[in-house]
């Protein structure tokens, strides 16, 4: 049977890495992003076959679980679902506001989709699996390292949601275990996509490199390897757990 990867934020530049390594992993791939043809475009450009696209807003109740239910009945039962859509928002300068500088809104706009919608498709998943369970079922979550270390380049409210991620990964590892499905997260560091480079300038990645012990930024790629690991075989006996996309910055 076709093992199916539904991938959320497909168009950033780690959601792209994370479809263009499942698919050569061998899974038929279902990007997803809020702009439809941003989905299918990455879909149609993916190695191999079985690939679409579809418009998605994780933060979206209804259409969350409309559209994991419109793919289970149409394509096939889910065997991996990875959380990678997130938001950042910053200044007109490309800096963090203060906590005393922080709207309501920028605040439950981030943890809406952040937190939000990863309770929502975690949700939908498990109870896609309680119905029908599927062999090496797995859900990736995406926190963050400035959980991890309180951010220096995000805000506080970037960080509380992916804050929260951690704490939902434990919880649905616990209850996706009766259900066959192992629930874990990857928390990137630096790294060089487009949500780093709000804040900062590829002119700075030197300087910043200095910080990192393995002295480089991070590469989606890096992060589409954990991701390929916790979603394939070699993970089944994982779950709960959160692997570190850093460089070993966290040691830091």
């Amino acid at each position: 049977m076709t093992r199916i990867a539904l991938v959320t934020g497909a168009s950033g530049g780690i959601g792209k890495a994370v479809c263009q390594r499942l698919a050569v992993d061998g899974y038929a791939v279902i990007a997803t992003d809020l702009s439809a043809e941003a989905a299918m475009t990455v879909a149609n450009q993916l190695p191999g076959e079985g690939h679409k696209g579809y418009a998605l807003d994780v933060s979206d109740e209804s259409d969350v679980a409309a559209k994991i239910g419109s793919i289970e009945r149409d394509t096939g039962p889910i065997t991996a679902l990875i959380a990678a859509a997130g938001i950042l928002i910053l200044d007109e300068n490309g800096q963090r506001r203060a906590i005393t500088e922080t709207s309501i809104e920028e605040w439950s706009t981030t943890q809406t989709v952040n937190s939000t919608g990863t309770f929502l498709l975690l949700r939908e998943f498990l109870r896609a699996r309680k119905d029908l369970k599927v062999a090496g079922a797995r859900f990736v979550g995406f926190s963050s390292v400035a959980a991890q270390l309180g951010g220096y380049r995000s805000s506080s409210a970037y960080i509380a949601s992916k804050s929260a991620v951690l704490g939902l990964i434990r919880a649905g590892a616990r209850e996706g275990a009766a259900l066959d499905v192992a629930v874990n997260a990857v928390a990137p560091g630096l790294i060089d996509a487009p949500m780093l480079r709000l804040s900062l300038d590829p002119s700075q990645d030197a300087e910043i490199a200095k910080s990192i012990p393995q002295g480089r930024i991070g590469t989606p790629d890096d992060v589409a390897g954990a991701v390929s690991f916790l979603a394939g075989p070699d993970s089944a006996y994982i779950t709960g757990s959160v692997i570190d996309v850093n460089g070993g910055y966290r040691m830091q």
